[in-house]
């Protein structure tokens, strides 16, 4: 879920068009989450093929990922790697919350109580090795490249944004700008709305970015000092101290300097290695990579997605018929590049 620094932080709203041309990085992970979190029946259940196969993230990626390259924005996905030991336990509550989720779903169906159930379904969600397997397999035949991180997509997805191979990183969490991300961008969804699990309503969801040197300039702390105040709140790899909210926590690091000085005065008991916690972010485990688009292999998209999965052909021709002409573009791009 990432680390809550919303209070600290004055987005500036943009728009799909202000993006045109980008390069842009997007945590593969979340993404997909998204897409089987909210592709379901009225009922609460995945899209699945005539094998008993989910589909719902395959939907989504296939529509999204072509808007994208409408507005010519190019698509990087960036997948996770294995997690760290001390996300380990973090992981472990999402699964009982999953868990528990499941649980109360049935339920609402057995009361056919419809709105609960679906309310409960996306939050039951569980991304598996086969669905990563599949996801991979359809960005290749697409020719849209992704990137295996060795260990955090959003970690991954910062470097290449901080060597300028793309211009943002994109994800609903605050974690890349840890990472140090010079640029965040979330909420680039088409649908643009957000569903409210506490308030069973949706809201409106307007794309945003995020500036690191912006943030760390308006607040004047350093990015060391922005990651002590996310391990003071909490994150996926460590608890946080009780009690102390975002506000709070950059109080205490402008007063005091950073979470040693914090312990060293005796105003705070934290659990955990801060050198270790800190070197998650400052340090994170990342490789150098190329990127590059290539041309949709046509006859396996078809194989692919309406031989095996029952997508419906017409629909398929049309993804790769945009897909045809994004390629096209680029490789005239690149030639007038080379030209002039």
């Amino acid at each position: 879920m990432g680390v809550n620094l919303k209070p600290l932080i004055s987005p500036e709203k943009t728009s799909f068009e202000k993006l045109t041309g980008k390069v842009l990085a997007f945590d593969a992970n979340n993404m997909l989450y998204q897409f089987l979190a909210l592709i379901r029946t009225s009922k609460g259940e995945l899209f699945k093929d005539s094998q008993g196969r989910v589909t719902s993230h395959l939907n989504g990626l296939i529509f999204r990922l072509t808007k994208f390259l409408d507005y010519n924005i190019k698509p990087v996905l960036v997948f996770d790697g294995p997690p760290l030991k001390l996300k380990m336990e973090t992981l472990k509550k999402r699964r009982k919350q999953r868990e528990k989720a499941e649980k109360e779903w049935l339920e609402a169906l057995k009361e056919e109580d419809y709105f609960k159930a679906w309310s409960k379904a996306v939050q039951t969600s569980t991304l598996t090795k086969q669905m990563v397997k599949e996801t991979k397999e359809l960005l290749t035949y697409m020719g849209i490249p992704f990137v295996q991180a060795p260990s955090d997509a959003e970690a991954q997805a910062a470097y290449m944004a901080s060597r300028k191979q793309v211009y943002a990183s994109c994800s609903r969490d605050y974690d890349s700008i840890l990472f140090g991300s010079p640029r965040l961008l979330r909420y680039l969804t088409f649908t643009g709305k957000k569903y409210l699990r506490t308030k069973k309503s949706w809201y409106r969801l307007t794309p945003e970015k995020i500036e690191l040197k912006k943030i760390l300039k308006e607040l004047k702390i350093t990015r060391q000092q922005l990651v002590d105040i996310a391990l003071l709140v909490g994150t996926d790899f460590n608890e946080g101290v009780r009690r102390i909210g975002p506000k709070k926590a950059y109080l205490l690091v402008k007063k005091y300097g950073g979470i040693k000085e914090l312990i060293e005065s005796g105003k705070i008991s934290f659990k955990g290695d801060v050198d270790a916690l800190r070197k998650i972010f400052l340090e994170p485990k990342v490789i150098d990579c190329v990127i590059t688009w290539h041309k949709p292999d046509r006859e396996n998209l078809i194989s692919f997605l309406c031989e095996e999965r029952n997508f419906k052909e017409e629909r398929v021709e049309t993804v790769i018929k945009r897909l045809n002409s994004f390629f096209e573009t680029q490789k005239q791009l690149t030639i007038q590049k080379w030209t002039n």
